[in-house]
């Protein structure tokens, strides 16, 4: 009898992160501009059942680090002390350090709301998490939101060529991180698409390039207005696209659904 093989054992263990609604505010670039802190933003830690994309605003290249320090899975330890080694690996000696949002998804459970302030630790780390670590709201965000492939990050792509650092816009960011958090809580699909909706709307206004850049071949803008226009909202995985996130709760054509990763489920290396 054929053996059967595990896609962990090509992609390994370790889960992705998918980033929702409030991103760049874990950036303290962007939250020291913050009139009404702490701003919010919302991660997911996703189970590997199949090879996210590179360049895709997944935190692939943080994975790749966290794959070659921890061999292929999650150490047995605490998410917080995780997420710092990870944050220290991947970032030493970085004149332009990456946020720590993608270590804090990596490796906590569930879904995960991170509060940042520029007054509490630099704005680097979060200064309260908040997480559903349960089935139930794992189950019903798995069923409202959709992924839609749409572009890796080409070459020669800068996201940061133009900051609009408005503290009025920023609040607004970190307000949406709450409203996505409480969307998920409440399981309210027309408010998390909202969420979704305001997120894209202040990443236009904050930093433009993130969805308009010479680079970019695709017509994110025109692309995400289709997707908001037909569903309760969309927003992108990152800068220059990556995926499209589309909150439905009926089946969205070409998109496919991932698997949310709680304590109950085991990506420990062996």
């Amino acid at each position: 009898m054929k053996r059967l093989m595990s896609i962990t054992g090509i992609v390994g263990k370790l889960p992705y992160r998918l980033a929702l609604a409030g991103g760049w505010i874990d950036q303290p670039f962007v939250s020291r501009h913050n009139p009404d802190p702490p701003g919010s933003m919302v991660v997911v830690n996703v189970l590997p059942q199949f090879r996210f994309m590179d360049r895709a605003g997944i935190c692939s290249s943080t994975r790749q680090v966290a794959l070659r320090i921890w061999k292929g899975g999650l150490p047995k330890d605490d998410p917080a002390r995780l997420a710092r080694k990870l944050y220290q690996a991947e970032n030493h000696g970085q004149k332009n350090p990456s946020g720590s949002q993608d270590m804090i998804g990596l490796v906590y459970p569930g879904i995960n709301r991170l509060d940042y302030d520029f007054a509490v630790n630099g704005g680097v780390f979060p200064s309260h998490i908040q997480s559903l670590d349960n089935a139930r709201h794992a189950r019903w965000l798995e069923k409202v939101l959709h992924l839609l492939p749409v572009a890796q990050r080409p070459d020669g792509y800068r996201p940061l060529g133009e900051k609009n650092l408005d503290a009025k816009w920023i609040a607004r960011l970190g307000h949406t991180g709450r409203d996505c958090f409480q969307a998920i809580l409440k399981m309210d699909a027309a408010a998390l698409g909202v969420s979704f909706n305001d997120c894209m709307e202040c990443w236009e206004s904050i930093l433009p390039c993130t969805v308009r850049h010479p680079a970019l071949k695709t017509d994110l803008a025109g692309l995400l207005r289709i997707y908001q226009s037909q569903y309760p909202g969309a927003m992108y995985s990152g800068c220059g696209g990556g995926y499209l996130f589309v909150v439905s709760q009926t089946p969205v054509p070409g998109a496919f659904q991932i698997k949310i990763r709680t304590s109950s489920h085991e990506c420990q290396r062996d």
